[in-house]
C-alpha cells in the first residue's frame, strides 16, 4: 500500500479515503495490525495509505501526504507505546523491535494521543479514530505506570471521534462504508467495539446490541477512580464483567462534565473470514524503502497464526481485553495454503519459526454450550479449575500440525507461542506428538511463581500442573530419542508476591536445577486487574487487602531472588533472607541458597552446568542423542 505522495499519484488517485498512521514501521504482514485492516478495506474497493512512523513535532509529514477522503486511522503500533519504550524500571528501553535497525526514537510516548493531535493540525474537519492495543487498553479511565497517575480515557486526550477497541476488522469496515454513504461520523456511535465522548448537551442515545446485552452499566467516574481506592477497584471488576459479546452492556463512565460511552464489544470473527482476511494479497514483507532490517519481522516471518483470543483471563495479561474471549480458528485448509506460500518466499530455508496464535494449544477449542455461554460472564474458562463445558480435544490441532509437516519444502515447524500447561498435560498423545517434532531443544512454558496464593491472584494453575507437564513433556522427549528441556518464565514482584513468597520461589528454582537467564519484573499495564491489585492494594473480584511490591528496592530483592545465584546478587539475597528470617537459607549446605560470604569471580552460571546437570538458565539439555 502506498506511503507516499508520490507513491499515492503513481496509482491515479488524487487521495486516498483513509490513512493509517502507525507508530510501527509499515510491515505488509498478517501479524501487523495496519497491513491487516488496511488490506481488508483494500478488498471492499477502499483506497488506503499508509503513514508509519511519521515524525511528530510537526503535522508536516501529515501535510506531505494531504488528508483522506474519509478519515485518519490512527494507532501506536502493535504494542502500548509506554511498554513499548520503558523497561518495569521505568527506564528507557534501548531498542524497538518494530522500528528499522531497532531504532527506539521512531514514535512519541503516548503515541495514539500525539498522532490524533497532529491529524486534527493537518487536516481539521477530518473524522479521526484512534485504535489499536494502546486505545483498547486505556479505552477507560486507567492507571499510568510511568506517570504514577490515573488519567482519563484515551479519548478525552487524543479529542479523537471515536475508539474502536479490540479487534477491528468488523469495526473499521462499518465505519469507511457509513462515512462513504455520505453518513457523518457519529453515524457510527452505534457501531459495537467502538467507544465515545458525548458533547456536554448531548443526550445518552437509545441503541439496542442484541437481546443479551440490555441496559447500561455505570462506572465510577473519573475523579472518583482518582483517589486508587475502592471506587478503582469496583470499576475494574464491573468492565472486565463486560467483555463477553454476547451479553456485554453498554458501559458510562462520567469524565467531567461529559460522558464516555463504551459500546459491548465486536461479535468474533467465523473461520471462513478469518481466513479471508489471512489470505489477502499481503507483500508479507517491510516496505522496500527500509535500508534496514526491522526485529519484529525477522521474527515472524516465517511464521503462521491459526487463530486468536485467549480463555485464560491471567490477571496480568491484556490478550483476553484486546483479543476477547472466545477463540476464533482458522481452518486447516487455509493454514496450509498459507504454509505453501511461505515456502515459495525466497530465502525460505525449511524452518517455520511458528505455527500458533496468543496460546499455541487453544486452536478450535470453545464452550461446548453457546447456550451457557450466551449467559456466560466467568473471567477464565481454566481457572480456579478448567471448566466442564469447554471442549479441550486437541485433535483438530494435532491433524493440522500432522499435515503441516507434510508440505512440501517444510523441513521442521516448531511451536514457539507458549503451550498451556494445564490444557496439554492432560493429552499425552499431543505433548509427544510436540515433543517429537515440534520441539527445536528447548520450549517455553509460563507457570509464572509456585507459591498457591500468587498463582491465585494471577488466576494460573498450581505447581502441581507444571510438573505434570514437565514429567509428560520429559518421557515424550526421552521416548523421541531427544533429551530436550523447558524454559520456565516467572514474575517478580506481583501483587501478592512478597519476600515469603519469592523466597518460596528460590528454593523451588534450586531444587529443581532452574536457573533463569532471564527475569521478568511486574509491569502494571493499563486496564489489568493486577494492575488494580497494584494501585489500590484491593484484589477487584473478593474486595480483600492485597499486598504489592513498589519500591523500587522492594522490587529489586526480589528480581535478585529469582537470580540468587549470581555473585553480584548476594548481597540483596542476604538482605531479603534476614529480613525473612531465613537465616537457616544463608551458609555452606547444598539446600542453603546463598554462601555466607560473597563468592568471588564468575558466577556459577557462567563456568558450566548447575549440579543437576541442568543447562545453565534451564533444566535438562538441549544437546540430541546420537546426532546434534
Amino acid at each position: 500500500m502506498p506511503t507516499t505522495r508520490h507513491e499515492i499519484e503513481a496509482r491515479g488517485w488524487d487521495r486516498p479515503d483513509i490513512i493509517f498512521v502507525s507508530g510501527d514501521a509499515y510491515v505488509d504482514h498478517p501479524s501487523f495490525a495496519a497491513a491487516v485492516l488496511g488490506r481488508w478495506l483494500e478488498a471492499h474497493g477502499f483506497r488506503v495509505a499508509i503513514l508509519a512512523q511519521p515524525d511528530w513535532q510537526s503535522a508536516d509529514a501529515w501535510r506531505a501526504l494531504g488528508p483522506p477522503r474519509l478519515f485518519y486511522a490512527v494507532s501506536a503500533g502493535n504494542m502500548d507505546s509506554m511498554i513499548n519504550h520503558y523497561t518495569a524500571n521505568r527506564k528507557r528501553r534501548n531498542a524497538d523491535a518494530y522500528s528499522p535497525g531497532g531504532e527506539i526514537d521512531r514514535r512519541p510516548d503516548r503515541a495514539s494521543i500525539v498522532y490524533a493531535q497532529r491529524c486534527r493540525e493537518a487536516a481539521k474537519g477530518v473524522p479521526v479514530v484512534v485504535g489499536g492495543v494502546e486505545a483498547s487498553l486505556r479505552r477507560v479511565a486507567h492507571y499510568d505506570y510511568w506517570s504514577d497517575d490515573v488519567r482519563p480515557s484515551h479519548l478525552a486526550s487524543s479529542k479523537a471521534d471515536l475508539l474502536g477497541f479490540g479487534m477491528g476488522e468488523r469495526t473499521i469496515l462499518a465505519i469507511a462504508e457509513r462515512l462513504n454513504a455520505g453518513l457523518g461520523i457519529k453515524s457510527c456511535r452505534d457501531l459495537r467495539g467502538v467507544a465515545y465522548l458525548l458533547g456536554k448537551r448531548e443526550v445518552l442515545p437509545d441503541h439496542e446490541f442484541g437481546p443479551g446485552c440490555p441496559g447500561d452499566v455505570s462506572l465510577p467516574s473519573f475523579e472518583a477512580v482518582c483517589d486508587r481506592g475502592e471506587a478503582f477497584a469496583r470499576a475494574t471488576r464491573l468492565v472486565h464483567r463486560e467483555t463477553n459479546p454476547l451479553n456485554a452492556r453498554r458501559v458510562l463512565q462520567p469524565h467531567g462534565d461529559r460522558m464516555l460511552v463504551i459500546n459491548p464489544p465486536a461479535h468474533p470473527l467465523p473461520t471462513e473470514e478469518l481466513d479471508r482476511l489471512h489470505e489477502l494479497p499481503y507483500a508479507r514483507a517491510p516496505h522496500p524503502a527500509y535500508a534496514e532490517p526491522i526485529p519484529a519481522w525477522q521474527t515472524i516471518a516465517d511464521s503462521v497464526q491459526i487463530m486468536r483470543g485467549c480463555f485464560g483471563g491471567c490477571t496480568f495479561c491484556s490478550i483476553t481485553l484486546h483479543q476477547g474471549r472466545s477463540i476464533q480458528s482458522r481452518s486447516q485448509e487455509s493454514v496450509l495454503r498459507e504454509l505453501r506460500e511461505v515456502t515459495e518466499r525466497p530465502g525460505f530455508r525449511g524452518h517455520v519459526s511458528d505455527v500458533g496464535g496468543p496460546t499455541a494449544n487453544m486452536y478450535r477449542m470453545r464452550c461446548t454450550r453457546p447456550d451457557v455461554e450466551a449467559r456466560c460472564r466467568r473471567l477464565s474458562c481454566v481457572h480456579p479449575k478448567v471448566c466442564r463445558l469447554l471442549g479441550t480435544d486437541h485433535g483438530p490441532l494435532r491433524s493440522l500440525l500432522k499435515e503441516a509437516r507434510a508440505v512440501p519444502g517444510v523441513e521442521k515447524i516448531h511451536v514457539a507461542s507458549g503451550i498451556r500447561m494445564d490444557l496439554a498435560a492432560d493429552e499425552p498423545e499431543y505433548v509427544a506428538e510436540l515433543a517429537a517434532h515440534h520441539v527445536g531443544g528447548h520450549l517455553k512454558v509460563a507457570p509464572e511463581h509456585v507459591s498457591a496464593s500468587v498463582l491465585r491472584l494471577m488466576k494460573k494453575p498450581d505447581t502441581d500442573s507444571f510438573e505434570r507437564f514437565s514429567e509428560r513433556f520429559r518421557q515424550a522427549s526421552s521416548e523421541a530419542g531427544l533429551e530436550q528441556y523447558l524454559v520456565p518464565y516467572f514474575i517478580a514482584s506481583h501483587p501478592g508476591s512478597g519476600l515469603d513468597e519469592m523466597i518460596e520461589l528460590a528454593v523451588y528454582l534450586k531444587k529443581n536445577g532452574y536457573r533463569p537467564r532471564q527475569v521478568q519484573d511486574f509491569i502494571p499495564a493499563p486496564m489489568d486487574i493486577a494492575t488494580c491489585m497494584y494501585v489500590t492494594g484491593i484484589d477487584p473480584e473478593t474486595m480483600e487487602s492485597v499486598g504489592c511490591a513498589q519500591s523500587a528496592a522492594e522490587r529489586g530483592l526480589q528480581r535478585a531472588l529469582l537470580q540468587y545465584w549470581k555473585p553480584e546478587n548476594h548481597a540483596q539475597v542476604a538482605r531479603a533472607l534476614r529480613r525473612a528470617g531465613r537465616t537457616d537459607l544463608i551458609g555452606p549446605s547444598p539446600d542453603c541458597l546463598i554462601p555466607a560470604q560473597a563468592p568471588r569471580g564468575r558466577s556459577r552460571s557462567d563456568q558450566g552446568p548447575s549440579r543437576s546437570g541442568a543447562q545453565p538458565g534451564y533444566r535438562g539439555s538441549a544437546r540430541r542423542r546420537g546426532r546434534r
